[in-house]
């Protein structure tokens, strides 16, 4: 099912976390987790993430530090590429996991570094 929520939140969806991941999110969509996918496209990217008031960048820093700080690795990674398309810098990211440091506590963030360092690196060769 398609509409005007769901058409501005794929098109959010590609420009935050680029063609090749969201096309590989939807191609191994099942019965089972296609409607979680258009929920996600919907009301996420389509709605959520289009609200004024803060800017690609400040929703990018914010879920870096909420998937960071939930443990949430592979999320925190997809997210990470994402705070990179939208403008955010190499120090910013470590300043936020400074911040999950103190307040999720120390293997929070040691995880988190290892996961945008990851990233970031394979970002940089590629």
């Amino acid at each position: 099912m398609t509409d005007d929520l769901y058409e501005r939140g794929m098109a959010t969806r590609r420009a935050v976390l680029g063609d090749a991941h969201v096309d590989a999110s939807l191609a191994a969509a099942t019965d089972f987790t296609g409607e979680i996918q258009e929920y996600v496209t919907r009301n996420c990217w389509g709605d959520v993430w289009n609200r004024p008031g803060l800017t690609r960048q400040e929703r990018s820093l914010i879920n870096l530090a909420m998937m960071a700080s939930l443990n949430r690795g592979h999320e925190f990674k997809v997210h990470v590429r994402g705070a990179v398309n939208n403008g955010v810098t190499r120090d910013q990211i470590k300043e936020v996991l400074m911040q999950v440091g103190f307040y999720a506590g120390g293997p929070a963030a040691l995880e988190a570094f290892r996961l945008a360092a990851e990233v970031l690196d394979a970002m940089e060769t590629a």
